[in-house]
């Protein structure tokens, strides 16, 4: 059978779907995607899969791609990351069997994907997209696909998006922002730039950006006249966002465990997923946080949220007549709802400020004040923050450490070569010698060895102990007669 293309590959492969889920990175797993799928979800990525890790982890394919066969995740399109067509090829010809499409990431924005040279950082490599789609386009028995992000400006996106369709791609997904908006300067999408793709290329195109609930597809659809619409942010926190519902966060939560009890995953990709859906409550129930935060087991995270219910349960059973949801909700805690990211200026202070009660703390205290100068923290550095309040992160106040010799890195305070742990282990064992300092005993080994390899010829050869007994033996009577 001839490989679909374009518009009839949307239509008959993919079942004219228009409501799709994002590939996200730890969270878009086999749980979640068939959780979605209940709900309104028409089409699903997997994860963002490493295509030379992929290749070389028998391990990773199945832990990702090769488990447990399941009819109802179909269609399903297959993310990797890549910057070699060798490789990108090599491993989506593992995966065509699995899936409807392989799909480039061209749109991670992260600093992995910078220190990794793939996913938003190829957009201006346009001669090695255009190799690794040809080859794609040439081997694979299934269509291949691109995410991308788009440029600041309008033309260059649309010939971006030309030389894409030109080298083999499918089916382009656009997301409206570029790779420098991303967490709190995520911004507006550009439904506008997305409009102008549609109109510039013969193949489907979807939208991704700005989607929170369905109305947002809806209008999406009708400005930009996509062929459907991608929601990653929006579908974490209301997986029944396709449906247009606006559940109670226990009757997602508790039905998300029970497909992960059948279909089991990460605990990590579990907790972030009930990080999500009671994102809003959490703000409230600070200590169920810290549990879910904690927790070691399956069983462990079923009772946080089964304790969470109970709470919101209680407050429900409590709630006066009229009563309107806090914090500048449309809807109370309890209800699956889009999350507002907060932008770079907008602080969460300690009482009640951006629409918490007092005495809560926000998701991200963006600002921290310092000795009266404001610093942006990482999320890792406000946790940190939390565990230690007296920590500074001003590089002026961190401890000076003397640098190894041959490399420049911190050395080992006892290292008896002035050396780091790596260069350090380098010399130590070209040299055979010791290191009590990194704990290296070359030296001490090999003498060991040697000790053992001559005990063990005195075992099996008992004639070189006699032998040894009478050499001795002489050397005394020649000993003795030199003296006389």
């Amino acid at each position: 059978m001839p490989k679909l293309r374009g518009e009839a590959f949307w239509r008959e492969t993919l079942r004219s779907a228009h409501y799709v889920v994002a590939p996200m990175v730890d969270q878009s797993e086999l749980a979640w995607r068939l959780l979605s799928r209940r709900h309104g979800a028409q089409l699903c990525y997997t994860p963002m899969l490493h295509a030379q890790v992929f290749l070389r982890d028998a391990n990773y394919r199945r832990e990702n791609l090769y488990g447990e066969a399941c009819p109802e995740d179909r269609p399903l399109i297959v993310q990797f990351c890549a910057n070699d067509p060798e490789v990108f090829v090599q491993a989506a010809l593992l995966a065509q069997d699995y899936c409807d499409a392989i799909d480039l990431n061209l749109g991670c924005p992260q600093m992995i994907a910078k220190r990794g040279h793939y996913g938003a950082f190829l957009q201006e490599e346009w001669d090695l997209l255009q190799r690794m789609i040809l080859l794609a386009n040439e081997k694979l028995s299934v269509p291949i696909t691109c995410k991308i992000r788009v440029f600041p400006e309008i033309d260059k996106t649309v010939k971006y998006a030309q030389m894409l369709e030109k080298a083999g791609c499918q089916l382009l997904t656009v997301h409206g922002r570029t790779k420098e908006q991303k967490g709190p300067l995520a911004g507006v999408a550009s439904w506008e730039h997305i409009q102008a793709v549609r109109k510039a290329v013969s193949i489907p195109v979807f939208a991704n950006g700005n989607i929170q609930c369905l109305s947002d597809v809806e209008e999406c659809i009708r400005k930009t006249g996509v062929h459907g619409v991608m929601s990653a942010e929006g579908n974490l926190h209301n997986p029944a966002l396709f449906e247009g519902r606006n559940p109670l966060v226990w009757e997602m939560a508790e039905e998300y465990l029970e497909i992960v009890q059948k279909y089991p995953c990460p605990l990590s990709y579990v907790r972030a997923h009930l990080f999500k859906l009671w994102h809003h409550t959490l703000q409230v129930y600070q200590q169920l946080r810290e549990e879910l935060a904690k927790v070691k087991t399956l069983e462990g995270i079923v009772d946080v949220n089964r304790e969470l219910k109970l709470r919101c349960q209680e407050e429900i059973a409590n709630q006066k007549e009229g009563e309107k949801p806090k914090e500048g909700l449309p809807f109370f805690h309890w209800i699956c709802q889009p999350y507002i990211r907060p932008g770079p200026k907008e602080r969460c202070k300690e009482n009640g400020a951006s629409g918490t009660e007092k005495g809560v703390r926000g998701k991200r205290a963006l600002e921290e004040e310092e000795d009266g100068n404001s610093e942006l923290l990482s999320k890792n550095k406000q946790k940190k923050k939390l565990r230690n309040p007296n920590k500074s992160f001003d590089p002026s106040l961190k401890p000076k450490y003397a640098k190894c010799d041959q490399c420049g890195n911190p050395k080992g305070n006892k290292c008896v070569f002035n050396m780091c742990r790596g260069c350090c282990k380098k010399r130590a064992f070209k040299e055979t010698a010791d290191c009590p300092g990194h704990g290296l005993l070359f030296k001490t080994k090999y003498e060991k060895s040697l000790s053992w390899q001559n005990s063990q010829r005195v075992i099996q050869n008992p004639e070189i102990s006699r032998r040894g007994a009478v050499d001795v033996g002489e050397t005394a009577v020649l000993e003795e007669a030199g003296d006389s």
